[in-house]
Formats: C-alpha cells, sequence, structure tokens
C-alpha cells in the first residue's frame, strides 16, 4: 500500500489536520474522494448552527426575521443568511428549496421540517442528539428542545 491509500482514513481520523498540511507532510497533493466529502460537516451548516445558538432567549414574532425577534422560519432564514447562503421567507418554501434527505443521513445544521400530511408548519435547526435550535411560538422564545415529532423531514442548505 501506498501512503496515499492511508490518508482518507487519516483524514476521517484527524478532523483538526488540514488537508494541506497532510498534503506536504506526505509530499503528494491528494484530491478527497466524494464519500469524504459526503462525511465532512460544511462549514456553512456548523456557522448558520452557531449563530441560532447565539439568539437563544430571544422571542418569538409572527413574521420576524431578527436579528432580536424571530418566528421558526425567520430563525432559520437568518442563520444561514448571515454566513452567506439564501433561503426564501416560509417553512414550505424553505423544505422546497432543500435537499431532501433522509433521517439516517441528517447532520447538525441541517434544517428539520415538522410536517401534517404533505403541509410543512414548522422549521428548525438540527442541533444533533435528537434535538433543535427553533424558535417554537408566540409568548415562547429562541430554544433547544427534544424533537417531539416522528413527522419531520430534513433538508441540507446547498
Amino acid at each position: 500500500m501506498t501512503a496515499q491509500t492511508h490518508v482518507p482514513s487519516l483524514l476521517s481520523r484527524t478532523r483538526a489536520v488540514s488537508v494541506l498540511t497532510l498534503a506536504a507532510v506526505g509530499g503528494t497533493m491528494l484530491v478527497p474522494s466524494a464519500a469524504d466529502e459526503a462525511n465532512a460537516v460544511p462549514g456553512h451548516a456548523t456557522k448558520a448552527l452557531r449563530i441560532a445558538a447565539s439568539k437563544q432567549g430571544s422571542p418569538y414574532q409572527y413574521g420576524a426575521t431578527g436579528p432580536y425577534r424571530f418566528d421558526c422560519s425567520g430563525l432559520t432564514l437568518y442563520s444561514y443568511k448571515r454566513v452567506g447562503k439564501r433561503l426564501p421567507r416560509t417553512a414550505q418554501q424553505q423544505y422546497n428549496r432543500t435537499r431532501h434527505i433522509s433521517p439516517s443521513h441528517r447532520r447538525k445544521g441541517d434544517l428539520v421540517f415538522f410536517h401534517y400530511g404533505s403541509n410543512i408548519y414548522h422549521v428548525g435547526i438540527y442541533a444533533g442528539r435528537g434535538k433543535i435550535w427553533h424558535s417554537p411560538k408566540t409568548g415562547a422564545v429562541v430554544r433547544l428542545e427534544r424533537i417531539w415529532s416522528r413527522s419531520v423531514w430534513y433538508g441540507r442548505v446547498n
């Protein structure tokens, strides 16, 4: 085996080490495979998740898109806008714009869409361990909460 065949497993184990550092040490420039990219957490999703979390305690207001008050889709729109990604205004429109993924492939930063039949009624940002950051309803604030329903779909912002 060559040094190149060991690098993908090394990359997956050493997320803190950059590809350029590994290439410099190994003396070979490598291009990550599609499988490696699929397993990597996209930077914009991680940043959007942090932005949503930073709004903890902000009050819910119907139609609000921040920076101090939010409704559910306003929080997701604001969080992704701050990292340079454009989303439409409503939860249904956001669902239509994202790449739909299975629950087994969800990652932190993906959007979680709550539905009744084919109608989307709520959206939050997946935080891992079955929890989302969201702005739930009038009288509530942005908070981290367990996903309370099995009627959810997942979408990834590209």
